[in-house]
Protein backbone atom coordinates (compact mmCIF):
# COMPACT_ATOMS: atom_id res chain seq x y z
CA UNK A 1 0.00 0.00 0.00
CA UNK A 2 1.11 3.31 -1.16
CA UNK A 3 -0.05 6.24 1.17
CA UNK A 4 -1.52 9.53 -1.30
CA UNK A 5 0.31 12.89 -0.98
CA UNK A 6 -1.72 15.52 1.09
CA UNK A 7 -1.95 17.66 -1.79
CA UNK A 8 -3.29 21.48 -0.40
CA UNK A 9 -6.91 23.06 -1.68
CA UNK A 10 -6.25 26.03 -3.58
CA UNK A 11 -9.77 26.09 -5.56
CA UNK A 12 -13.50 25.11 -5.05
CA UNK A 13 -16.65 24.43 -7.62
CA UNK A 14 -19.31 26.58 -6.45
CA UNK A 15 -22.40 25.51 -7.87
CA UNK A 16 -25.14 28.18 -8.16
CA UNK A 17 -28.92 27.82 -7.69
CA UNK A 18 -29.84 27.62 -11.29
CA UNK A 19 -32.51 30.65 -11.48
CA UNK A 20 -29.64 32.64 -10.45
CA UNK A 21 -27.64 35.34 -12.23
CA UNK A 22 -24.39 33.51 -11.12
CA UNK A 23 -25.72 31.03 -12.58
CA UNK A 24 -25.91 31.81 -16.15
CA UNK A 25 -23.32 34.85 -16.34
CA UNK A 26 -19.91 34.52 -16.14
CA UNK A 27 -19.57 38.57 -15.19
CA UNK A 28 -22.14 37.89 -12.22
CA UNK A 29 -19.98 34.50 -10.73
CA UNK A 30 -16.74 36.71 -10.99
CA UNK A 31 -18.26 39.53 -9.24
CA UNK A 32 -19.38 36.97 -6.66
CA UNK A 33 -16.32 35.76 -6.12
CA UNK A 34 -14.88 39.33 -5.62
CA UNK A 35 -17.20 39.93 -3.04
CA UNK A 36 -16.48 36.06 -1.72
CA UNK A 37 -12.72 37.27 -1.18
CA UNK A 38 -13.37 40.79 -0.07
CA UNK A 39 -15.99 38.98 2.86
CA UNK A 40 -12.97 36.61 4.12
CA UNK A 41 -9.91 38.30 3.47
CA UNK A 42 -8.52 36.23 0.67
CA UNK A 43 -7.73 37.09 -2.86
CA UNK A 44 -10.61 34.91 -4.85
CA UNK A 45 -10.75 35.16 -8.36
CA UNK A 46 -13.64 33.57 -10.97
CA UNK A 47 -11.69 30.53 -13.01
CA UNK A 48 -13.75 28.95 -15.57
CA UNK A 49 -16.78 27.77 -15.98
CA UNK A 50 -16.99 23.81 -15.92
CA UNK A 51 -18.92 21.28 -18.40
CA UNK A 52 -21.67 21.29 -15.51
CA UNK A 53 -22.40 24.93 -14.95
CA UNK A 54 -20.37 25.25 -11.70
CA UNK A 55 -18.03 27.52 -11.15
CA UNK A 56 -14.10 26.96 -10.41
CA UNK A 57 -12.83 29.44 -8.04
CA UNK A 58 -9.19 30.26 -7.05
CA UNK A 59 -8.12 30.68 -3.96
CA UNK A 60 -4.67 31.49 -5.01
CA UNK A 61 -1.19 29.13 -3.56
CA UNK A 62 -0.74 30.84 -0.16
CA UNK A 63 -4.17 29.80 0.76
CA UNK A 64 -4.32 27.70 4.53
CA UNK A 65 -7.01 24.93 5.62
CA UNK A 66 -8.22 27.46 7.58
CA UNK A 67 -8.74 29.83 4.59
CA UNK A 68 -10.57 27.04 2.80
CA UNK A 69 -12.59 26.53 5.36
CA UNK A 70 -13.78 29.81 5.89
CA UNK A 71 -14.30 30.56 1.88
CA UNK A 72 -16.43 27.43 1.84
CA UNK A 73 -18.42 28.66 4.82
CA UNK A 74 -18.89 32.30 3.02
CA UNK A 75 -20.37 30.45 0.15
CA UNK A 76 -22.31 27.85 1.86
CA UNK A 77 -24.03 30.98 3.99
CA UNK A 78 -24.92 32.54 0.29
CA UNK A 79 -28.91 31.55 -0.76
CA UNK A 80 -27.92 31.38 -4.16
CA UNK A 81 -25.24 28.98 -3.94
CA UNK A 82 -26.56 25.33 -3.64
CA UNK A 83 -23.28 23.64 -2.96
CA UNK A 84 -19.43 24.47 -2.60
CA UNK A 85 -16.97 21.50 -2.42
CA UNK A 86 -13.03 21.60 -2.67
CA UNK A 87 -11.34 20.60 -5.56
CA UNK A 88 -9.02 17.63 -5.05
CA UNK A 89 -6.64 15.87 -6.67
CA UNK A 90 -6.88 12.47 -7.87
CA UNK A 91 -3.84 10.26 -8.75
CA UNK A 92 -2.94 7.19 -11.20
CA UNK A 93 -3.46 4.34 -9.74
CA UNK A 94 0.09 2.89 -11.35
CA UNK A 95 2.81 3.18 -8.39
CA UNK A 96 5.82 2.66 -8.59
CA UNK A 97 7.15 -0.90 -7.93
CA UNK A 98 8.22 -1.90 -4.70
CA UNK A 99 11.16 -3.91 -6.04
CA UNK A 100 14.09 -2.90 -4.16
CA UNK A 101 16.52 -2.09 -7.18
CA UNK A 102 13.84 -0.30 -9.36
CA UNK A 103 15.66 3.19 -9.34
CA UNK A 104 18.14 1.28 -11.03
CA UNK A 105 16.37 0.48 -13.80
CA UNK A 106 16.52 4.08 -15.54
CA UNK A 107 15.71 2.14 -18.84
CA UNK A 108 12.31 2.09 -17.58
CA UNK A 109 11.27 5.39 -16.26
CA UNK A 110 13.91 8.02 -16.90
CA UNK A 111 12.67 10.90 -19.31
CA UNK A 112 15.93 11.02 -21.62
CA UNK A 113 16.99 7.93 -21.99
CA UNK A 114 14.59 5.38 -21.25
CA UNK A 115 11.48 3.94 -22.73
CA UNK A 116 7.93 5.59 -20.93
CA UNK A 117 7.14 2.47 -19.52
CA UNK A 118 5.37 3.02 -16.15
CA UNK A 119 2.35 4.94 -16.82
CA UNK A 120 1.45 1.68 -19.39
CA UNK A 121 0.67 -0.14 -16.70
CA UNK A 122 -2.34 1.38 -15.72
CA UNK A 123 -3.44 -0.13 -18.95
CA UNK A 124 -1.69 -3.41 -19.57
CA UNK A 125 1.20 -5.70 -17.76
CA UNK A 126 1.41 -8.75 -20.38
CA UNK A 127 -1.08 -11.59 -18.83
CA UNK A 128 -1.79 -13.91 -21.27
CA UNK A 129 1.39 -13.66 -23.63
CA UNK A 130 4.25 -16.14 -23.57
CA UNK A 131 7.41 -14.40 -24.87
CA UNK A 132 10.16 -16.78 -26.21
CA UNK A 133 13.72 -15.87 -25.31
CA UNK A 134 15.65 -18.04 -27.74
CA UNK A 135 19.09 -18.08 -26.01
CA UNK A 136 21.51 -19.47 -23.84
CA UNK A 137 17.94 -21.23 -21.31
CA UNK A 138 17.63 -20.36 -17.94
CA UNK A 139 19.76 -20.02 -14.61
CA UNK A 140 16.86 -20.61 -12.00
CA UNK A 141 16.42 -17.52 -10.37
CA UNK A 142 13.84 -16.51 -8.12
CA UNK A 143 12.90 -13.23 -9.24
CA UNK A 144 12.24 -14.58 -12.33
CA UNK A 145 10.38 -18.39 -11.56
CA UNK A 146 7.02 -17.89 -11.32
CA UNK A 147 7.14 -16.17 -14.76
CA UNK A 148 8.80 -18.99 -16.38
CA UNK A 149 7.04 -21.64 -18.61
CA UNK A 150 8.51 -24.77 -20.07
CA UNK A 151 10.98 -24.01 -22.56
CA UNK A 152 12.95 -26.44 -24.22
CA UNK A 153 17.05 -27.22 -25.30
CA UNK A 154 17.16 -27.13 -28.86
CA UNK A 155 21.24 -27.69 -29.38
CA UNK A 156 21.90 -30.67 -31.32
CA UNK A 157 25.38 -31.58 -30.52
CA UNK A 158 26.09 -32.96 -27.06
CA UNK A 159 30.04 -31.40 -26.24
CA UNK A 160 28.34 -28.00 -26.89
CA UNK A 161 25.25 -28.54 -24.98
CA UNK A 162 27.25 -29.61 -21.70
CA UNK A 163 24.05 -31.96 -20.49
CA UNK A 164 25.52 -35.01 -22.22
CA UNK A 165 22.86 -35.51 -24.46
CA UNK A 166 21.67 -33.68 -27.73
CA UNK A 167 18.27 -31.85 -27.99
CA UNK A 168 15.63 -32.40 -25.01
CA UNK A 169 12.80 -30.68 -22.62
CA UNK A 170 15.40 -29.05 -20.21
CA UNK A 171 15.94 -25.34 -21.25
CA UNK A 172 18.70 -25.48 -18.12
CA UNK A 173 21.59 -22.90 -19.41
CA UNK A 174 24.38 -25.36 -18.47
CA UNK A 175 26.76 -22.15 -19.20
CA UNK A 176 28.70 -21.08 -22.32
CA UNK A 177 32.38 -20.91 -20.76
CA UNK A 178 35.12 -21.21 -23.33
CA UNK A 179 38.53 -21.87 -21.24
CA UNK A 180 41.02 -21.17 -23.60
CA UNK A 181 41.91 -18.79 -26.33
CA UNK A 182 40.71 -20.19 -29.92
CA UNK A 183 38.53 -22.82 -28.61
CA UNK A 184 35.96 -21.40 -30.61
CA UNK A 185 37.93 -20.81 -33.86
CA UNK A 186 40.98 -18.57 -34.99
CA UNK A 187 40.97 -15.15 -32.53
CA UNK A 188 37.96 -16.32 -29.93
CA UNK A 189 38.98 -15.93 -26.04
CA UNK A 190 38.49 -17.78 -23.00
CA UNK A 191 35.39 -16.00 -21.41
CA UNK A 192 33.04 -17.29 -18.20
CA UNK A 193 29.59 -17.98 -18.57
CA UNK A 194 27.53 -14.95 -20.03
CA UNK A 195 23.77 -16.49 -18.42
CA UNK A 196 22.78 -14.60 -21.42
CA UNK A 197 19.32 -15.96 -21.34
CA UNK A 198 18.48 -14.87 -18.12
CA UNK A 199 19.43 -11.87 -18.08
CA UNK A 200 17.76 -10.54 -21.48
CA UNK A 201 14.00 -12.80 -19.77
CA UNK A 202 14.53 -10.96 -16.20
CA UNK A 203 14.15 -7.54 -18.50
CA UNK A 204 11.31 -8.62 -20.58
CA UNK A 205 9.30 -10.23 -17.43
CA UNK A 206 11.10 -10.24 -14.45
CA UNK A 207 8.78 -11.02 -11.00
CA UNK A 208 7.35 -7.05 -10.23
CA UNK A 209 5.72 -5.35 -7.03
CA UNK A 210 7.49 -8.47 -4.67
CA UNK A 211 10.06 -6.63 -2.44
CA UNK A 212 12.83 -7.68 -4.09
CA UNK A 213 15.23 -7.32 -7.02
CA UNK A 214 13.63 -5.70 -10.46
CA UNK A 215 11.17 -4.91 -12.42
CA UNK A 216 9.82 -6.84 -15.81
CA UNK A 217 8.31 -4.65 -18.64
CA UNK A 218 5.59 -7.05 -19.19
CA UNK A 219 6.14 -8.63 -15.61
CA UNK A 220 3.03 -10.45 -15.95
CA UNK A 221 3.59 -12.24 -19.23
CA UNK A 222 5.12 -15.39 -18.91
CA UNK A 223 8.81 -15.76 -20.00
CA UNK A 224 9.79 -19.37 -22.08
CA UNK A 225 13.29 -20.29 -22.46
CA UNK A 226 14.45 -21.86 -25.54
CA UNK A 227 18.19 -22.78 -25.42
CA UNK A 228 20.31 -22.74 -28.63
CA UNK A 229 23.58 -21.03 -27.46
CA UNK A 230 26.18 -23.29 -25.76
CA UNK A 231 29.96 -23.74 -25.72
CA UNK A 232 30.74 -21.94 -29.20
CA UNK A 233 27.56 -20.20 -29.53
CA UNK A 234 24.66 -21.98 -31.69
CA UNK A 235 24.03 -23.24 -35.31
CA UNK A 236 21.19 -21.88 -37.59
CA UNK A 237 19.81 -25.02 -38.13
CA UNK A 238 19.13 -25.49 -34.25
CA UNK A 239 17.60 -21.62 -34.21
CA UNK A 240 15.74 -22.10 -36.79
CA UNK A 241 14.24 -25.14 -35.54
CA UNK A 242 13.70 -23.28 -32.40
CA UNK A 243 11.93 -20.46 -33.87
CA UNK A 244 9.39 -22.70 -35.11
CA UNK A 245 9.36 -24.51 -32.28
CA UNK A 246 8.53 -21.59 -30.19
CA UNK A 247 5.94 -19.96 -32.29
CA UNK A 248 3.61 -22.98 -32.24
CA UNK A 249 5.17 -24.90 -35.31
CA UNK A 250 6.28 -28.48 -36.14
CA UNK A 251 9.72 -29.66 -35.73
CA UNK A 252 10.36 -33.24 -36.50
CA UNK A 253 11.15 -35.77 -33.43
CA UNK A 254 10.29 -32.53 -30.68
CA UNK A 255 6.99 -32.79 -28.99
CA UNK A 256 4.44 -29.88 -29.79
CA UNK A 257 4.59 -26.73 -27.77
CA UNK A 258 2.18 -26.59 -25.19
CA UNK A 259 2.25 -22.60 -25.05
CA UNK A 260 3.39 -21.29 -27.88
CA UNK A 261 4.65 -17.47 -27.19
CA UNK A 262 3.52 -14.78 -29.35
CA UNK A 263 6.13 -12.55 -29.27
CA UNK A 264 10.23 -13.79 -29.86
CA UNK A 265 13.49 -12.78 -28.69
CA UNK A 266 16.32 -13.44 -30.21
CA UNK A 267 19.39 -11.52 -28.88
CA UNK A 268 21.73 -13.08 -31.19
CA UNK A 269 23.42 -13.01 -34.45
CA UNK A 270 26.18 -13.86 -36.94
CA UNK A 271 28.08 -11.83 -40.03
CA UNK A 272 26.02 -12.84 -43.27
CA UNK A 273 25.82 -10.17 -45.83
CA UNK A 274 22.32 -12.05 -46.69
CA UNK A 275 19.60 -13.87 -44.46
CA UNK A 276 20.15 -17.49 -44.84
CA UNK A 277 16.80 -19.13 -46.35
CA UNK A 278 16.88 -21.28 -42.85
CA UNK A 279 16.21 -18.37 -40.85
CA UNK A 280 13.64 -16.39 -42.91
CA UNK A 281 12.27 -19.40 -43.62
CA UNK A 282 11.24 -19.97 -39.92
CA UNK A 283 10.53 -16.37 -39.13
CA UNK A 284 7.71 -16.37 -41.96
CA UNK A 285 6.28 -19.25 -40.92
CA UNK A 286 6.60 -17.94 -37.13
CA UNK A 287 5.01 -14.56 -38.18
CA UNK A 288 1.91 -16.48 -40.00
CA UNK A 289 1.11 -17.71 -36.87
CA UNK A 290 1.02 -14.25 -35.53
CA UNK A 291 3.95 -14.27 -33.19
CA UNK A 292 5.99 -11.21 -33.38
CA UNK A 293 10.12 -11.83 -33.56
CA UNK A 294 12.10 -8.99 -32.38
CA UNK A 295 16.11 -9.52 -33.07
CA UNK A 296 19.24 -7.33 -32.13
CA UNK A 297 20.81 -5.42 -34.58
CA UNK A 298 24.64 -6.21 -33.18
CA UNK A 299 27.21 -4.68 -31.03
CA UNK A 300 29.95 -4.19 -34.03
CA UNK A 301 29.13 -0.24 -34.35
CA UNK A 302 28.69 -1.26 -38.25
CA UNK A 303 25.91 -1.25 -40.65
CA UNK A 304 23.26 -4.40 -39.48
CA UNK A 305 22.48 -5.10 -43.02
CA UNK A 306 25.92 -7.29 -42.59
CA UNK A 307 24.32 -9.43 -39.46
CA UNK A 308 21.83 -12.15 -39.42
CA UNK A 309 19.12 -12.49 -38.03
CA UNK A 310 19.12 -8.64 -38.14
CA UNK A 311 19.00 -8.21 -42.14
CA UNK A 312 15.78 -10.64 -42.12
CA UNK A 313 12.38 -9.88 -43.21
CA UNK A 314 9.50 -9.98 -40.79
CA UNK A 315 11.52 -9.31 -37.62
CA UNK A 316 11.35 -6.29 -35.60
CA UNK A 317 15.43 -4.75 -35.75
CA UNK A 318 16.53 -2.74 -32.75
CA UNK A 319 19.36 -0.95 -32.56
CA UNK A 320 20.87 0.30 -28.61
CA UNK A 321 20.98 3.58 -26.98
CA UNK A 322 22.53 5.04 -24.08
CA UNK A 323 21.39 6.56 -21.06
CA UNK A 324 21.85 9.93 -22.53
CA UNK A 325 19.74 9.02 -25.40
CA UNK A 326 22.87 8.26 -28.00
CA UNK A 327 23.49 5.72 -30.06
CA UNK A 328 25.50 3.55 -27.79
CA UNK A 329 29.12 3.57 -29.13
CA UNK A 330 28.87 -0.27 -30.06
CA UNK A 331 25.30 -0.71 -31.51
CA UNK A 332 24.82 -1.56 -35.16
CA UNK A 333 22.68 1.14 -37.46
CA UNK A 334 21.93 1.93 -40.29
CA UNK A 335 18.22 1.21 -43.03
CA UNK A 336 17.16 -1.92 -41.87
CA UNK A 337 17.06 -1.05 -38.05
CA UNK A 338 13.09 -0.29 -37.35
CA UNK A 339 13.39 1.27 -33.92
CA UNK A 340 15.91 1.90 -31.08
CA UNK A 341 15.93 0.96 -27.53
CA UNK A 342 17.92 1.09 -24.32
CA UNK A 343 20.87 -1.14 -24.21
CA UNK A 344 23.11 1.04 -22.21
CA UNK A 345 27.04 1.57 -22.04
CA UNK A 346 28.76 -0.25 -19.25
CA UNK A 347 31.56 1.73 -20.35
CA UNK A 348 32.55 4.46 -22.19
CA UNK A 349 33.72 3.97 -25.97
CA UNK A 350 37.42 5.33 -25.27
CA UNK A 351 37.71 2.94 -21.73
CA UNK A 352 39.52 -0.39 -22.14
CA UNK A 353 37.67 -3.06 -23.86
CA UNK A 354 36.23 -5.36 -21.31
CA UNK A 355 36.45 -3.27 -17.73
CA UNK A 356 33.12 -1.46 -16.91
CA UNK A 357 33.47 1.91 -15.53
CA UNK A 358 30.26 2.89 -15.53
CA UNK A 359 27.96 0.14 -14.22
CA UNK A 360 25.24 2.67 -13.02
CA UNK A 361 25.01 3.24 -17.43
CA UNK A 362 24.17 -0.25 -18.48
CA UNK A 363 20.64 -2.44 -18.33
CA UNK A 364 20.42 -4.19 -15.08
CA UNK A 365 18.98 -7.47 -14.88
CA UNK A 366 18.94 -11.15 -13.17
CA UNK A 367 21.75 -13.33 -13.68
CA UNK A 368 23.91 -15.75 -12.12
CA UNK A 369 26.86 -15.46 -9.80
CA UNK A 370 29.01 -18.72 -11.72
CA UNK A 371 32.13 -18.30 -13.90
CA UNK A 372 31.30 -21.26 -15.42
CA UNK A 373 28.21 -23.81 -14.01
CA UNK A 374 25.45 -22.25 -12.33
CA UNK A 375 25.99 -20.73 -8.60
CA UNK A 376 23.60 -17.92 -6.82
CA UNK A 377 21.73 -16.14 -8.48
CA UNK A 378 22.27 -12.22 -8.15
CA UNK A 379 21.82 -9.06 -10.42
CA UNK A 380 24.42 -7.42 -12.62
CA UNK A 381 24.16 -4.39 -15.71
CA UNK A 382 24.69 -5.54 -19.11
CA UNK A 383 25.21 -3.37 -22.16
CA UNK A 384 24.67 -4.26 -25.57
CA UNK A 385 21.67 -4.48 -28.58
CA UNK A 386 20.99 -7.97 -26.86
CA UNK A 387 19.63 -5.64 -23.67
CA UNK A 388 17.98 -3.62 -26.13
CA UNK A 389 15.66 -6.05 -27.89
CA UNK A 390 14.25 -7.22 -25.00
CA UNK A 391 12.61 -3.69 -24.32
CA UNK A 392 10.98 -3.89 -27.69
CA UNK A 393 9.97 -7.77 -26.99
CA UNK A 394 8.19 -6.86 -23.54
CA UNK A 395 6.45 -3.74 -25.20
CA UNK A 396 5.53 -5.83 -28.29
CA UNK A 397 3.65 -8.29 -24.79
CA UNK A 398 2.34 -5.26 -23.17
CA UNK A 399 0.76 -4.47 -26.55
CA UNK A 400 -0.44 -8.18 -27.78
CA UNK A 401 -2.13 -8.29 -24.20
CA UNK A 402 -4.13 -5.28 -24.44
CA UNK A 403 -5.90 -5.54 -27.40
CA UNK A 404 -5.07 -9.36 -28.56
CA UNK A 405 -6.72 -8.49 -32.19
CA UNK A 406 -3.04 -7.41 -33.22
CA UNK A 407 -1.18 -8.62 -35.81
CA UNK A 408 2.23 -8.69 -35.74
CA UNK A 409 3.14 -6.09 -38.14
CA UNK A 410 0.51 -4.08 -36.34
CA UNK A 411 2.33 -4.25 -33.14
CA UNK A 412 5.53 -3.23 -35.70
CA UNK A 413 4.02 -0.25 -36.83
CA UNK A 414 2.34 0.58 -33.92
CA UNK A 415 6.20 0.78 -32.00
CA UNK A 416 7.84 2.54 -34.92
CA UNK A 417 4.86 4.88 -35.76
CA UNK A 418 4.79 6.08 -31.58
CA UNK A 419 8.69 5.91 -31.24
CA UNK A 420 10.40 9.28 -30.18
CA UNK A 421 13.38 11.15 -31.77
CA UNK A 422 16.41 10.17 -29.90
CA UNK A 423 17.46 13.57 -27.51
CA UNK A 424 21.45 12.63 -28.93
CA UNK A 425 23.10 11.64 -31.82
CA UNK A 426 22.84 8.72 -34.19
CA UNK A 427 24.96 8.05 -36.99
CA UNK A 428 23.97 6.08 -39.44
CA UNK A 429 20.50 5.19 -38.84
CA UNK A 430 18.43 4.35 -35.68
CA UNK A 431 14.92 3.68 -37.28
CA UNK A 432 11.93 5.77 -36.28
CA UNK A 433 13.59 6.65 -32.88
CA UNK A 434 13.28 5.52 -29.11
CA UNK A 435 10.56 3.41 -28.27
CA UNK A 436 7.72 5.23 -25.98
CA UNK A 437 6.05 2.53 -24.52
CA UNK A 438 2.82 4.46 -22.41
CA UNK A 439 2.29 6.51 -26.15
CA UNK A 440 2.48 3.12 -28.18
CA UNK A 441 -0.13 1.41 -25.27
CA UNK A 442 -2.65 4.30 -25.85
CA UNK A 443 -2.39 4.24 -29.18
CA UNK A 444 -3.56 0.66 -29.79
CA UNK A 445 -6.14 1.04 -26.87
CA UNK A 446 -7.47 4.75 -27.46
CA UNK A 447 -11.04 4.76 -28.45
CA UNK A 448 -12.26 6.35 -31.57
CA UNK A 449 -12.41 9.80 -30.93
CA UNK A 450 -15.89 11.72 -31.09
CA UNK A 451 -17.67 12.22 -34.46
CA UNK A 452 -16.50 15.26 -35.89
CA UNK A 453 -13.42 16.56 -37.50
CA UNK A 454 -10.32 15.78 -35.68
CA UNK A 455 -7.22 17.70 -36.32
CA UNK A 456 -3.45 16.47 -35.03
CA UNK A 457 -0.14 17.75 -34.50
CA UNK A 458 2.14 14.90 -33.36
CA UNK A 459 5.58 16.30 -33.62
CA UNK A 460 7.15 16.46 -30.48
CA UNK A 461 7.84 20.19 -28.98
CA UNK A 462 10.67 20.54 -26.39
CA UNK A 463 9.93 22.17 -23.35
CA UNK A 464 13.32 23.30 -21.83
CA UNK A 465 12.92 25.29 -18.51
CA UNK A 466 11.51 28.65 -18.17
CA UNK A 467 10.51 28.47 -21.98
CA UNK A 468 7.35 29.49 -24.04
CA UNK A 469 6.86 26.95 -26.69
CA UNK A 470 4.23 26.14 -29.51
CA UNK A 471 2.44 23.93 -31.47
CA UNK A 472 0.37 24.69 -34.74
CA UNK A 473 -2.58 23.08 -36.26
CA UNK A 474 -3.69 24.31 -39.47
CA UNK A 475 -7.65 23.94 -39.60
CA UNK A 476 -8.97 24.27 -43.26
CA UNK A 477 -12.23 22.91 -44.26
CA UNK A 478 -14.90 23.79 -42.13
CA UNK A 479 -17.34 26.42 -42.46
CA UNK A 480 -18.41 29.24 -39.75
CA UNK A 481 -17.32 29.39 -36.33
CA UNK A 482 -15.80 26.88 -34.32
CA UNK A 483 -18.18 25.62 -31.51
CA UNK A 484 -19.27 26.51 -28.05
CA UNK A 485 -17.68 22.82 -26.77
CA UNK A 486 -14.27 22.49 -28.80
CA UNK A 487 -12.75 19.84 -27.83
CA UNK A 488 -8.57 20.39 -27.09
CA UNK A 489 -6.80 17.23 -26.23
CA UNK A 490 -3.78 17.57 -25.18
CA UNK A 491 -0.48 14.98 -24.48
CA UNK A 492 2.49 16.39 -22.75
CA UNK A 493 5.35 14.45 -21.03
CA UNK A 494 6.48 16.54 -18.46
CA UNK A 495 7.59 16.06 -15.11
CA UNK A 496 6.36 18.11 -11.73
CA UNK A 497 3.31 19.25 -14.61
CA UNK A 498 2.74 22.33 -11.93
CA UNK A 499 5.25 24.34 -13.77
CA UNK A 500 3.23 24.59 -17.02
CA UNK A 501 1.14 26.90 -17.94
CA UNK A 502 -0.88 25.91 -21.04
CA UNK A 503 -3.10 27.87 -23.37
CA UNK A 504 -5.14 27.75 -26.82
CA UNK A 505 -4.53 30.52 -29.17
CA UNK A 506 -6.99 31.47 -31.59
CA UNK A 507 -6.08 32.23 -35.34
CA UNK A 508 -7.05 35.59 -34.57
CA UNK A 509 -4.55 35.71 -31.37
CA UNK A 510 -7.30 34.90 -28.89
CA UNK A 511 -5.69 33.48 -25.48
CA UNK A 512 -7.60 31.00 -23.93
CA UNK A 513 -6.07 29.68 -20.48
CA UNK A 514 -6.41 25.73 -20.59
CA UNK A 515 -4.47 25.29 -17.41
CA UNK A 516 -2.53 27.65 -14.72
CA UNK A 517 0.76 26.50 -12.98
CA UNK A 518 0.55 25.86 -9.65
CA UNK A 519 3.69 24.73 -6.88
CA UNK A 520 1.96 21.70 -5.51
CA UNK A 521 0.83 19.90 -8.24
CA UNK A 522 3.84 17.26 -8.22
CA UNK A 523 2.75 14.83 -10.75
CA UNK A 524 4.03 14.11 -14.30
CA UNK A 525 2.30 14.60 -17.41
CA UNK A 526 -0.61 16.18 -18.62
CA UNK A 527 -2.95 13.83 -20.45
CA UNK A 528 -6.52 15.50 -20.79
CA UNK A 529 -8.99 16.57 -23.00
CA UNK A 530 -9.97 20.22 -22.31
CA UNK A 531 -13.35 22.12 -23.38
CA UNK A 532 -13.44 25.16 -24.74
CA UNK A 533 -16.02 27.59 -25.76
CA UNK A 534 -14.64 28.94 -28.82
CA UNK A 535 -18.25 29.92 -30.61
CA UNK A 536 -16.63 33.20 -30.94
CA UNK A 537 -13.92 32.39 -33.23
CA UNK A 538 -13.96 31.42 -36.86
CA UNK A 539 -12.86 27.96 -36.88
CA UNK A 540 -10.16 27.94 -40.31
CA UNK A 541 -6.83 28.87 -39.33
CA UNK A 542 -3.74 28.45 -37.34
CA UNK A 543 -4.71 26.91 -33.62
CA UNK A 544 -1.70 27.24 -31.37
CA UNK A 545 -1.21 25.08 -28.43
CA UNK A 546 1.20 27.00 -26.37
CA UNK A 547 3.18 25.63 -23.16
CA UNK A 548 4.90 28.01 -20.59
CA UNK A 549 7.60 26.54 -18.19
CA UNK A 550 7.88 28.84 -15.23
CA UNK A 551 10.06 27.35 -13.05
CA UNK A 552 13.50 25.17 -13.43
CA UNK A 553 14.57 21.82 -12.37
CA UNK A 554 11.78 19.74 -14.96
CA UNK A 555 11.77 19.56 -18.41
CA UNK A 556 9.43 17.34 -20.97
CA UNK A 557 8.13 18.18 -24.30
CA UNK A 558 4.73 17.98 -26.49
CA UNK A 559 3.97 14.52 -27.23
CA UNK A 560 0.83 15.47 -29.42
CA UNK A 561 -1.99 17.42 -29.12
CA UNK A 562 -5.62 17.77 -31.47
CA UNK A 563 -8.48 19.67 -31.92
CA UNK A 564 -12.02 17.88 -32.67
CA UNK A 565 -14.68 19.79 -34.29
Amino acid sequence: MTALPSAPIDKVIVTYKSKTAEAGSNAAAKSDAAAKGAETGESLSFERRLAGGAALVDLGDSATKQDVTEVMDAFRADPSVASVEPDIRAYAMAVTPNDTDYAKQWDLFEATGGMNVPSAWDKTTGSGVTVAVIDTGYAAHSDLAANVVAGYDFISTSADARDGNGRDADAKDEGDWNATDNECGLGSKASNSSWHGTHVAGTIGAVTNNSKGMAGIAYNAKIQPVRVLGKCGGSSADIADAITWASGGSVPGVAANATPAKVINLSLGGASSTCPSVYQNAINGAVSRGTTVVVAAGNSNANASGFTPANCSNVITVASTSREGNRSYYSNFGSIVDVAAPGGETRRATDTPGTVTTPENGIYSTLNSGTTTQSAENYKPYQGTSMAAPHIAGLAALLKSAKTSLTPAEIESAIKTNARPLPGTCTGGCGTGIADTTKTVNAVTTTTPPAGNVFTNATDVTISDNTTVSSSIAVTGRTGNAPAALKVGVDIKHTWRGDLVIDLIAPDGTVRNLKASSGSDSADNVVTTYTVDASSEVANGTWKLQVRDVASGDTGYIDSWNLTF
